[in-house]
């Protein structure tokens, strides 16, 4: 690419205006990342000033048994593995019980799509979690969830989604997005659903007042094409319904993962997706470096790269983990304020749905 279609992009970044597929393809190819983080933090700085954002949450995984087999995935289990576990409703209060979770003020909750367990199961572990703590916020169960809940009981995603709203969800996480480009979900998640059905029960949800976040993983199989068409269609979405609030760039952890063969994302190459996703997600309005998978140190370094988001506590994450995340288990308030603010940024503490917090 020459320096006069870069320049092009920076004035079209400047005024205002939206990117399109070849602005996009443009950013991948140019040479120098750095001209890209720097446009990305321009946008970032423009929303958000020195904020970046965390929360004080807690991740529940209540069963890693999954019937999808996905290829990529280490976390999935199939029935009578030896690592295949299933939590008991009261596990799950056990675990919000124990100390220090009086500050959490968001519950994740998510799991495999798991063959048995039956509707009022995942009803039950809202109604629980509400019932222990009324003002906690609920985001559970991935649109891959909701699809196979749906599938499973034999009723429409929109059916469970009000009785689960009913129940006091109140909103859902961007998980099993994957990515969207058929040819490659056929090799790494051909028994999930599609991507096209991922976008329906987000619609579907966003439709019934029910917020979400959006991911996408990348660094296996796809190209950087699919990658620009994912983000594509996310926009899209959000020029429709405007329920996303978060988009979260997931990279492929490849060590224990059964695709291990493949080397997963460069640093260079997480920190110009971040930055491009802040470019062309022009209507989202937080992008988060989740330093589960980026690890702390890389995290820090995506705040200039167009991320505004830094998580949380977190407390207990397995998927991530389990795939070979060399990141910490958990961390602290006090430990996260430190990381934003010896990297140059404001530290807010947010709500699920980025409202601030005053301590």
């Amino acid at each position: 690419m020459n320096s006069g279609k870069f320049e092009s992009i920076r004035k079209k970044i400047e005024q205002g205006d939206r990117l399109n597929r070849q602005d996009a393809e443009a950013l991948f190819k140019w040479p120098d990342i750095l001209d890209v983080g720097e446009l990305a933090h321009l946008v970032r700085t423009g929303l958000h000033d020195d904020r970046a954002y965390y929360v004080v949450n807690r991740h529940i995984n209540y069963s890693n048994i999954c019937v999808n087999g996905c290829a990529f995935c280490a976390f999935g289990k199939r029935p009578g593995d030896p690592e295949a576990f299933e939590l008991a409703v009261e596990d799950i209060i056990g675990k919000l019980n124990e100390p220090g979770s009086h500050a959490i003020t968001e519950v994740h909750i998510v799991g495999g799509c798991h063959p048995e367990l039956p509707f009022d199961y995942y009803e039950e572990i809202i109604r629980a979690v509400k019932s222990w703590r009324p003002d906690v916020i609920v985001k559970a169960f991935t649109a891959v969830e909701i699809a196979h809940i749906a599938s499973r009981e034999g009723k429409s995603v929109a059916w469970v989604l009000e009785r689960l709203k009913d129940a006091g969800l109140d909103m859902l996480p961007g998980g099993g997005a994957e990515i969207f480009a058929p040819s490659v979900r056929a090799r790494i998640c051909p028994a999930k659903i599609s991507g096209d059905e991922w976008l329906e029960v987000m619609r579907t949800a966003h439709r019934l007042g029910i917020k979400s976040n959006a991911t996408m993983l990348f660094g296996h199989l796809e190209s950087f094409h699919d990658r620009i068409d994912h983000l594509l269609k996310l926009r899209d979405l959000q020029d429709e319904t405007g329920g996303f609030v978060c988009f979260i760039p997931l990279p492929f952890l490849a060590k224990k993962s059964p695709l291990r063969d493949i080397p997963g994302p460069t640093g260079v190459d997480i920190l110009r997706t971040i930055a491009v996703s802040r470019l062309v997600l022009d209507n989202i309005p937080h992008i988060k470096a989740y330093w589960v998978m980026l690890t702390v140190k890389l995290a820090q370094l995506a705040l200039f790269f167009g991320a505004d988001d830094f998580d949380g506590t977190v407390i207990e994450e397995k998927i991530g983990h389990m795939a070979g995340a060399e990141s910490e288990e958990a961390l602290t308030r006090e430990e996260i304020e430190y990381l934003i603010t010896s990297a140059g940024f404001r530290p807010v503490e947010r709500n699920s749905f980025f409202e601030p917090l005053t301590k």
